[in-house]
């Protein structure tokens, strides 16, 4: 598979603090990648580089192996929507959409062309006459992916497009991007906070932290194996439940201790050999803690009582006292819980995380 966009030991700095950090990146041809990380990680600022809006410190940027670190944005061969629409607001949607092409000196025909193709695809032909401020959210930012797209580059780059829209917009123009990348098989770079986004929109995820990208993955390999304690406290709604321990050996079996529980490892999956005696962080997901009132004989199961039950429809997020941890638990809507009530949990260690205490790395 050929590379679309190529990043090689990128650094930039503002004054004494370093935003970017040798970073090293491959984006292949038609790849939909999502930058992921909390705010002020370095992720816009490494979209802005690869535009050409900021000029990096030091490292080189290739657009379709044409090294592009000094060319002028226009020159660049990308399209770029940001999180605010930039309409002309005294520009009709058609005008909006041809301004740039106009200036470019494209001709008339082509033009036409294009915007009516851009209009097509993103479903906004009856806007055509009308100016911003007649249009909703969802609809101005429409137009501005439009604006994107009538350029006809290899390179699409969003900049949080959605994170001025409501929720139930957000979902529909999720989706429509999503299709976009489907019908276009351009190279797109999306740039977010919003793990919902990064986890259904992406081929790839590159979760970022303080300018160093901390796992580049697709999205299911980084939700069940994230490679830190970092990126597993990061992905997921709510969190992953965590508790500090160590490993021992106890009645034959390889266990996670702590002061007041005993789980044993059975069924884990480690990418190194796992030894007693080792000071451990142990990672469960919401949805691999099963609970019951009763459990089958030889399934080692641990009590703990039900604190809040907050009820999401499909299904329930149940908090319960587990010990000395307060750990959250996915169950299915059709079933409740009281305050105060018993209930034991059984723990899928298949799908269990396990990171050393120090390192934090994922054993």
């Amino acid at each position: 598979m050929s590379i679309s966009v190529s990043i090689k030991d990128l650094s930039l700095s503002f004054g004494a603090v370093n935003v970017l950090k040798n970073l090293n990146l491959d984006i292949n041809d038609g790849e939909f990648l999502v930058l992921l990380g909390s705010s002020g990680c370095g992720k816009s600022t490494l979209l802005n580089c690869i535009a050409g809006l900021l000029e990096p410190t030091d490292g080189q940027i290739y657009i379709k192996d044409r090294n592009v670190t000094w060319e002028e944005p226009k020159d660049r061969g990308i399209g770029m929507v940001f999180q605010s629409y930039a309409l002309y607001p005294q520009m009709t949607v058609e005008k909006n959409l041809s301004f740039g092409l106009q200036v470019a000196k494209v001709p008339a025909d082509t033009i036409k062309a294009k915007v009516a193709r851009a209009s097509e695809i993103l479903q906004i032909e009856p806007l055509l006459q009308r100016k911003p401020a007649e249009l909703s959210g969802g609809q101005r930012q429409r137009v501005a992916i439009g604006r994107a797209l009538v350029r006809d580059v290899d390179v699409f780059l969003f900049d949080e497009p959605l994170s001025n829209l409501d929720a139930k917009l957000r979902s529909e123009l999720r989706v429509e991007i999503k299709r976009l990348h489907h019908s276009l098989k351009n190279t797109m770079i999306y740039v977010t906070h919003d793990q919902i986004e990064a986890l259904t929109l992406a081929d790839r995820i590159a979760i970022m932290k303080s300018g160093v990208i901390q796992q580049l993955d697709d999205p299911m390999t980084i939700y069940n194996r994230p490679v830190n304690l970092f990126v597993a406290g990061f992905i997921g709604s709510p969190s992953m439940n965590f508790m500090s321990g160590h490993t021992e050996e106890r009645g034959g079996r390889l266990c996670f201790v702590t002061s007041d529980a005993e789980i044993p490892l059975d069924g884990y999956d480690a990418s190194e050999p796992l030894m007693a005696g080792r000071k451990v962080i142990l990672g469960l997901r919401p949805e691999h803690i099963k609970v019951d009132e009763e459990v089958a004989a030889g399934v080692v199961s641990h009590d703990a009582v039900v604190d809040i039950e907050e009820p999401m429809g499909a299904d329930n997020l149940l908090w319960v006292k587990h010990g000395g941890h307060t750990m959250s638990v996915r169950t299915a809507g059709t079933r409740r819980y009281s305050p105060g009530s018993a209930v034991r949990l059984t723990f899928d260690m298949s799908v269990a995380s396990l990171f050393d205490a120090e390192s934090e790395i994922r054993i």
